[in-house]
């Protein structure tokens, strides 16, 4: 099993920014995932609440079927060091995506205070993102 966890305003994916974000709802996404690893179980679970998405680190951090995390923190990339620290906690790996390139936007979106917990980050790729992150985590071992 793959979960995957999407941030604050992600639920907006198709609506917000669509030259930054895709025009194209989040499910389109999870639909792609899902049909790219067939056979996989995947979770999924969007959140605009910092404490929602810790419990859900938690749960599926500690789920003996989970394979890891993909995890677009969205700006609580930015300043969560109590998602960092749920990151930290768990024993399963965690990727963080983001769908832009946020080293190539605004200062404050350049840094990551939970990229440091992350087992790795890809960023830029657009949705694809999602798909790069779930392959790693489905293959890598």
């Amino acid at each position: 099993m793959i979960a995957i966890i999407n941030g604050p305003n992600l639920n907006l994916l198709g609506k917000r920014e669509p030259e930054i974000y895709g025009a194209e709802p989040f499910e389109t996404t999870l639909l792609s995932i899902t049909e790219e690893f067939k056979g996989e179980q995947i979770e999924y679970l969007q959140s605009n609440t910092e404490g929602e998405i810790i419990d859900a680190l938690h749960q599926f951090g500690y789920n003996s079927n989970c394979k890891g995390i993909v995890l677009n923190p969205g700006a609580y990339a930015h300043y969560s060091i109590a998602i960092a620290d749920a990151i930290s906690a768990i024993p399963v790996p965690v990727v963080e995506v983001h769908i832009s390139n946020i080293h190539a936007r605004e200062e404050f979106r350049q840094k990551s205070v939970t990229a440091r917990a992350a087992t790795a980050i890809i960023a830029g790729f657009g949705r694809r993102g999602y798909n790069m992150a779930a392959d790693y985590l489905i293959n890598s071992k």
